[in-house]
């Protein structure tokens, strides 16, 4: 019995590390993601529309979606895009570089519609 016991605990311990590690992978890698959103909006924002809406940086932001999304998916589509516009117009770099490890990108997305 103690054997089975042995098991059943070395079984969580190993399940605890696994769930920490995921964890932190998870923060990381959310953390990253919201850096990169701001990256490619700030980019876009300055060397293509030079921080102006113009018919024709809209139609290359179009067509830089479609690009994007067949390489990378959904997640870079031209509503995507535009969204990363606007987190550069309501963000600067050192409150995201702050933020970031606080707050998903879908917490960014929901303070940017209020």
């Amino acid at each position: 019995m103690d054997l089975e016991i042995s098991k059943d605990v070395l079984y969580t311990d190993i399940s605890k590390l696994i769930d920490a590690a995921r964890t932190k992978v998870a923060y990381y890698a959310d953390s990253s993601l919201v850096e990169l959103y701001w990256q490619i909006g700030n980019r876009i924002n300055l060397e293509i529309l030079n921080e102006k809406r113009a018919d024709y940086g809209k139609e290359i932001v179009k067509n830089l979606a479609v690009k994007l999304e067949a390489n990378y998916g959904r997640g870079f589509n031209r509503s995507s895009l535009f969204r990363m516009i606007q987190f550069v117009k309501c963000y600067s770099k050192e409150i995201v570089a702050t933020l970031s490890r606080q707050f998903s990108w879908s917490k960014f997305i929901e303070l940017i519609a209020i």
